[in-house]
């Protein structure tokens, strides 16, 4: 790994501060669609429709929070993921039975989550609770519950029990988890396949006679983070955040029941799960996530489990296409730097 620790958490912190900004207004409405309460707040029963100025009132609501603690969390991810994988990857060139790439891909990528959920937690609760804190209650009252910022008036509530903001964390982890390793994996392959299917057509341009036989061991020392100045900085970030859209679209799909379960755990931990004629779903905060789960199945079936995951989808794919094409660029660029200036 020619990148040093440093890289990594400057460039993660770039991408995750720009990305925040870019796509928390699609986050705020899944999270405000995945709410027990969507139907009586955000939906007007007499006539069934949307009520639009309270669905789309305060779409940043609580961002402040996610960004203060993503930082840290994203440096954390890469930190561990990048020094994870290459210590696999070392075992791997050692061992005769060694692991898959795909494998350890998952791996790395699963323990640098769980490190990265122990400081995005709180920030999430925060988030998620701030996201609907105006719009839970009634309309003329909402906004009277304390005054000040929307985030600070959330965190008010956990105040007398500051450990409820780890509320959510298995849910959380349940379901970053699953998204992670599934995600990765199909990442790196599809990164990998994309830049060498360029670099053959590269080759044949350059040398019609090719017949590209190389093409695999290329590919491969990609993932081992060689070669890597076969195409520019822009580039290579192109083809990372196509990459990521292919592969983020498809574990969304995957993880959002556990998404439902996982809001839906965060949301009760303030009780602003509560009032929603949903069965007991003011206790979520102090039950399972399976408990949760098979209470929403009941009550609101397959659907329910799936509520808001076509803007999961679209908000996953554009998120992280650009979060890791900025976080991939920047790695580069900064590499590039330092053997720039060594050379000098």
């Amino acid at each position: 790994m020619e990148n040093s620790n440093l890289d990594i958490w400057l460039s993660g912190a770039v991408a995750v501060v720009i990305v925040d900004f870019l796509v928390y207004p699609f986050d705020t409405l899944k999270t405000r669609i995945q709410s027990p309460n969507y139907n009586t707040v955000y939906k007007d029963p007499a006539t069934n429709t949307i009520r639009k100025n309270v669905l789309f009132r305060g779409l940043y609501q609580g961002v402040f929070s996610v960004v203060l603690s993503t930082i840290p969390a994203s440096g954390a991810f890469f930190t561990t993921y990048e020094n994870v994988k290459a210590t696999l990857n070392k075992s791997k060139k050692s061992q005769s039975h060694s692991l898959p790439t795909p494998l350890i891909n998952a791996l790395s990528s699963s323990v640098a989550e769980s490190v990265s959920c122990l400081l995005l937690t709180p920030a999430e609760v925060i988030k998620q609770n701030a996201q609907v804190i105006n719009n839970a209650s009634t309309n003329t009252g909402a906004k009277k519950r304390g005054g000040g910022s929307v985030t600070l008036q959330v965190m008010r509530r956990f105040t007398s029990q500051p450990w409820k903001l780890w509320s959510g964390y298995s849910a959380l982890l349940g379901r970053n988890l699953p998204f992670t390793g599934l995600n990765f994996p199909i990442f790196e392959f599809v990164k990998g396949e994309l830049i060498k299917y360029r670099r053959q057509g590269q080759r044949h341009r350059s040398d019609p006679g090719s017949c590209g036989s190389s093409a695999g061991g290329q590919g491969r020392g990609i993932e081992r983070g060689q070669g890597r100045g076969g195409e520019p900085v822009f580039e290579r970030a192109v083809l990372t955040g196509i990459a990521a859209s292919i592969s983020g679209s498809i574990a969304s799909v995957v993880t959002t029941p556990i998404d439902v379960v996982k809001t839906r755990m965060m949301l009760a931990a303030s009780g602003e799960g509560s009032g929603s004629g949903v069965g007991s779903e003011v206790k979520q905060a102090e039950r399972g996530a399976w408990s949760v789960g098979k209470e929403i199945f009941r009550n609101e079936g397959v659907r329910g489990l799936f509520r808001g995951g076509a803007i999961r989808v679209v908000w996953t794919a554009m998120s992280l296409s650009i979060y890791l094409s900025i976080y991939e660029g920047g790695r580069f660029y900064l590499e590039k730097k330092r053997k720039e200036s060594k050379a000098s």
